[in-house]
């Protein structure tokens, strides 16, 4: 057992580096056909304006730090309030679901009407009614996250084992400790499916508000750079909304696996269970 666990141990040390340098080479490559297809087809005096190089992307990204730094605060911002508020009402109209068929039967089909409702269409009233500041980016945001959210966290509620909420019963248990013990502990991988999806999304709803109306944030510079001819810029506000979708769904990974403890266990279980066979 104890060689199986270091055996194991070492495959997993092995395969973290080689997960990162895959991307990275992969990226590289792509990055040098961009690179010389560029400078063997494009015109000298449309580089840098309209047809940007990777080098001068990077470069742009090192000499434009503090400004692309001071705009990611205000679109991350945007992202993690329209987050909180997405998950928040989210998670109340998920239980309101569950536990109210008649409210199942009212909300529900509101809830997936407001997707097909184009957010550019919903982004420009916001900024009447609310103005040019933070508030219409974090509903734009908010509005595209909590669809996700609400569907997963409704599903993973009603996956919930009915044998384990008998034995509950028969335990006596509240609703409510039934809910807190049992259903949502359930509910966790299907809340965090949703959860993952719309961190991606919310870095796009951010940059749709910001497009709509901002006087700051990454799709504010990213307009305003593109109507000047600064490709360089664009892409290099581009690469750091990457990297903001990146990390927020690596950060919603990581909660994901301290929430769930007991799932990262069956999952060594199961990988040492192989290296054994």
């Amino acid at each position: 057992m104890k060689i199986s666990s270091l055996r194991l141990t070492g495959a997993f040390s092995l395969a973290r580096p080689c997960q990162l340098l895959l991307p990275l080479l992969l990226l590289l490559g792509l990055s040098g056909l961009w690179e010389g297809a560029v400078r063997l087809w494009v015109r000298p005096d449309l580089i840098h304006t309209i047809y940007p190089l990777p080098s001068g992307i990077a470069l742009s990204i090192y000499e434009n730090y503090a400004l692309l730094a001071r705009h990611t605060l205000v679109t991350l911002s945007e992202v993690v309030l329209g987050l909180g508020l997405a998950f928040v009402v989210g998670l109340a109209l998920a239980l309101m679901i569950f536990y109210s068929q008649a409210l199942e039967h009212a909300l529900y089909p509101l809830i997936i009407a407001t997707q097909n409702v184009p957010v550019f269409a919903i982004a420009p009233l916001l900024v009447i009614w609310l103005g040019y500041g933070l508030w219409p980016k974090v509903i734009v945001t908010a509005l595209i996250v909590f669809f996700p959210l609400v569907v997963n966290t409704v599903d993973g509620l009603r996956a919930t084992d009915e044998g384990l909420v008998h034995l509950f019963i028969i335990l006596g248990a509240s609703p409510w400790q039934t809910l807190i013990r049992l259903r949502l502990p359930a509910a966790l991988p299907f809340i965090f499916a949703g959860l993952k999806v719309g961190v991606t999304l919310s870095v796009v709803g951010a940059v749709i508000g910001e497009w709509v109306g901002a006087r700051a944030g990454l799709g504010y510079l990213m307009l305003k750079e593109n109507h000047l001819l600064h490709a360089d810029l664009v892409f290099a506000a581009i690469v750091w909304l990457s990297a903001l979708g990146l990390g927020l769904f690596a950060l919603a990974s990581l909660l994901e696996r301290l929430a769930m403890p007991w799932k990262r266990v069956a999952r060594l279980e199961y990988s040492q269970s192989r290296q054994e066979d």
